[in-house]
């Protein structure tokens, strides 16, 4: 079980989760719930666990007894409360997952915002309406204006002075544009960056590489951090902060490659691999320049296989979009 959406609030999550275990039959009847292990167990106060509860208990799933707390019971019938520590496997969870997400609502707003815009700018140029986005979510303007301040910075959204949000089209000029200013900047962020770089750290980026290159089914967030471990954390010693800034906003590819992945299920690509591992060799070797050099090529080289991938985009059909998003062209 994955956590349930950002956009929920948290009682509301907490809701979902609970209501699903008890449905699907997963969750052990005759369970007593008692707020304040729940709380602990979905790693929040007790305010949000006790509303999801009433509303368990309005639609059936619960029902109050002769003691503290409610049982499990949607069928309402006669039975022995069971009163357990409460576990995940109580009910029916498994122990690795992520019951909440419990990231600041800022955080999980951005997130939220940033993978709609990145999939509706692969497909035109789109105005985001900012009350509407609030109403979505559940928030104020403040906080999705505050996102939206952030996503600017990553080049996801553009606004000018007194209008509207924008975001894309992503075109393949737009992608050209944005390998051939990082070809011009990381390698020398890389120089600057290499000697600064603890040893450990690269050793447990290649790793990543290797475990990918071995392995047919690879998850996008490991892609991500693939490409992170190289483009960000291995330029994170950059003192040049406009430099910086500039590296950051130049992510259309991996916008690219999370649609790709999401839509056709292609995860990461074997040349981009090889081109990673050898330059993070290299940098554990101390051949800087090398690495530098090489880095330059793999992005000349990743410019040709994004602006493909792009080709391929043009043709898939366009994806469901919040009603927050209005397509222009």
């Amino acid at each position: 079980m994955k956590a349930v959406s950002a956009s929920a609030s948290r009682y509301a999550m907490i809701h979902q989760v609970m209501r699903d275990a008890i449905v699907n039959g997963t969750a052990r009847h005759g369970l007593v719930l008692l707020e304040a292990p729940l709380a602990e167990l979905f790693g929040t106060s007790r305010v949000p666990v006790r509303k999801a509860l009433d509303l368990l208990h309005e639609e059936g799933l619960i029902c109050r007894f002769n003691g503290r707390g409610y049982l499990i019971n949607p069928e309402g019938l006669a039975m022995e409360p069971l009163r357990l520590p409460l576990s995940h496997a109580h009910l029916g969870l498994n122990g690795e997952d992520e019951l909440v997400d419990t990231r600041p609502l800022g955080e999980r707003i951005v997130e939220e915002i940033g993978a709609a815009l990145s999939t509706c700018i692969a497909f035109g140029h789109y105005r985001l309406d900012e009350q509407a986005a609030a109403d979505h979510y559940g928030v104020s303007r403040a906080v999705v204006r505050e996102a939206l301040m952030r996503l600017r910075d990553r080049g996801l959204v553009e606004k000018e002075p007194y209008s509207q949000w924008l975001a894309g089209p992503l075109t393949a000029r737009e992608v050209t544009e944005d390998y051939e200013l990082r070809a011009c900047l990381e390698p020398e962020a890389l120089r600057q960056s290499a000697p600064n770089l603890d040893r450990e750290l690269l050793e447990a980026m290649l790793q990543r590489v290797l475990d990918a290159q071995q392995s047919p089914h690879f998850s996008l967030e490991a892609i991500e951090q693939i490409e992170e471990d190289l483009h960000q954390r291995c330029l994170a010693g950059l003192q040049n902060r406009k430099i910086a800034a500039l590296i950051r906003q130049g992510q259309s590819p991996m916008i690219i490659s999370r649609i790709f992945y999401r839509l056709l299920g292609i995860g990461a690509d074997p040349a981009m691999l090889a081109e990673h591992r050898l330059i993070l060799e290299l940098l554990l070797h101390g051949a800087v320049d090398a690495a530098a050099l090489n880095l330059r090529e793999h992005l000349q080289r990743a410019r040709q296989r994004m602006l493909q991938r792009l080709k391929v985009l043009s043709v898939l059909p366009e994806q469901p979009l919040p009603a927050y998003l209005h397509k222009i062209s």
